[in-house]
């Protein structure tokens, strides 16, 4: 009885050395595959920290993050919302009936109103957009603030933020071999919410998504044509919404080749009395 204790648990000690010895070479392993990290896969499973994988980020974790981003942008003070219930409630309805008609409408999708006065709209992953209450003011119709709203779709229906997000991880040295640290993940997310360095091939792509948007959700496509148009030739400081690469005047040249002429003002949203009664408590 003694010796088959004995044997029992010499067994069962090499067993454990044997497989403490894997877990330690494929820790390892993995921390020499990644040269850009933060800590290795390891030391992040004794943490018990949560990793994310960028690259098969599933819609649900997206969402999630998007959801960590958007509070801390909000309770930060950095994205203050605009209360009034009738201005939220016109906004989402817009942007609830472009993303049903957007290339990705299996997400949920929150739409909020900034209290701020420059002429800004961003988005960050996991379906929310953000529109400036000044940016509102400066369109002259439903179909110019609905084109807005729709580029940001585009950019979410993309998944940009997710693209940015790993090439500002790698450049920071803070993504390891099994991914990305979430609490990391947000402070990237708010900073990118917030600087808005879009690629050249970003936002084009947002373009063209944002227009198809446009027309599916039965807008007149001329809304963005003529909201671009329009900031181009206002003159002085450029707006923070047109402040990004590629420049404006080539954004508005290949819009134009993309919308027929004849069947530019097909559509609704062109009514500029019918806008300003709606967006008045502004």
């Amino acid at each position: 009885m003694l010796n088959f204790s004995s044997l029992f648990y010499g067994c069962r000690r090499r067993w454990l050395y044997g497989l403490f010895s894997v877990v330690i070479a494929i820790s390892i392993g993995l921390t020499n595959a990644q040269v850009a990290r933060a800590v290795s896969w390891f030391e992040l499973l004794i943490r018990g920290t949560q990793i994310l994988q960028l690259a098969t980020m599933s819609n649900q974790q997206e969402v999630q993050l998007g959801q960590q981003i958007n509070q801390q942008l909000i309770d930060s003070g950095q994205a203050k919302l605009y209360r009034d219930r009738n201005i939220n409630k016109y906004i989402n309805d817009i942007g609830q009936l472009l993303a049903k008609h957007s290339d990705r409408p299996e997400i949920p999708y929150t739409f909020q109103v900034v209290d701020d006065k420059s002429i800004n709209a961003f988005a960050t992953m996991g379906g929310f957009v953000y529109v400036n209450t000044g940016l509102i003011l400066k369109a002259d119709n439903e179909s110019e603030l609905a084109s807005v709203i729709g580029h940001e779709i585009g950019h979410i229906v993309g998944r940009h933020s997710i693209k940015q997000m790993r090439e500002t991880a790698i450049a920071q040295g803070l993504l390891s071999s099994a991914g990305l640290d979430t609490s990391q993940a947000v402070q990237i997310g708010v900073e990118l919410a917030l600087t808005r360095r879009n690629s050249r091939q970003d936002e084009l792509e947002a373009d063209r998504f944002g227009l198809e948007n446009l027309r599916e959700a039965g807008y007149a496509p001329v809304g963005m044509l003529g909201f671009m148009q329009k900031l181009l030739e206002a003159g002085g400081s450029t707006p923070s919404f047109l402040s990004t690469h590629p420049a404006t005047s080539e954004r508005i040249k290949l819009l134009e080749k993309k919308i027929d002429a004849t069947t530019a003002n097909s559509g609704k949203g062109l009514d500029p009395q019918d806008y300003q009664r709606k967006i008045r408590q502004l």
